[in-house]
């Protein structure tokens, strides 16, 4: 780099405009890895939603798929936009009826719910961590609002685990009166 390039870099930085940054290499690593673990999650869930019978389940999923591919959208636009090369796609899953999966091959509703539940908290740390490491404020605000959607689907998540009676709490801790000595 000459200092003409060098001095434009320095300046882009200064300049208060986020898009004539350039990312740095922890925002790159993040936000690469971000859009490979959301690609992987939207096959991963295209297929759940095939093996689902539960109404307000299938409707979850099939939302955050759709949140997930705009995202997606988001993610592939900033990383072509700074010249990083996009990770590989895995083929979208084709729609399948329930009753052509065999009981025993099948996913049930609760692993299903679970298995998202934990995916969301999982993006959530994932979401922080990318903002936490960004000096760009576009970028640490584009993860700040998809950390916001994935609160509002893990609250979501959460009611619909309580009212199906899926979820599974840990052991409550209970205080006796007592002291228990050892």
């Amino acid at each position: 780099m000459n200092m003409l390039q060098l001095g434009r870099v320095i300046m882009g930085i200064l300049s208060g405009n986020p898009q004539n940054e350039p990312m740095h290499y922890g925002e790159v690593f993040g936000v690469w890895s971000y859009l490979t673990a959301n690609k992987g999650l939207i096959a991963g869930y295209e297929t759940f939603i095939n093996h689902t019978g539960d109404s307000d389940l299938r409707q979850i999923l099939e939302d955050m798929v759709q949140t997930m591919r705009q995202e997606a959208e988001q993610v592939e636009q900033l990383l072509k936009a700074n010249e990083v090369a996009l990770p590989p796609s895995p083929p979208e899953r084709p729609a399948s009826s329930l009753e052509s999966i065999p009981v025993g091959a099948r996913f049930n509703d609760p692993e299903i719910a679970a298995s998202v539940a934990k995916d969301l908290a999982t993006g959530l740390v994932a979401c922080s961590q990318v903002m936490g490491q960004c000096i760009r404020e576009d970028i640490a605000m584009m993860f700040g609002q998809f950390h916001v959607t994935k609160a509002q689907y893990s609250a979501r998540m959460l009611r619909i685990m309580k009212e199906k009676g899926w979820l599974v709490p840990p052991p409550l801790h209970i205080q006796t009166k007592e002291p228990v000595h050892a």
